[in-house]
């Protein structure tokens, strides 16, 4: 893998654990269920936190 599609991977992935960080705090929820959710759904912000909202309801 090149040095600059290396850079990208970890610019990805930390980005990622970003939006996990954030949706976790906003729904209530631990970082690897959010995580999970962003592995399955997506990054789309509107259906994670329907979804963590969902999760969150049913514990």
């Amino acid at each position: 893998m090149s040095n600059h599609a290396s850079e990208n991977g970890n610019l990805h992935e930390a980005a990622l654990d970003i939006l996990a960080k954030r949706l976790a705090k906003k729904a209530d929820i631990a970082e690897e269920q959010a995580r999970q959710l962003i592995d399955s759904i997506g990054t789309d912000w509107n259906a994670l936190l329907r979804e963590a909202h969902f999760l969150k309801a049913r514990h």
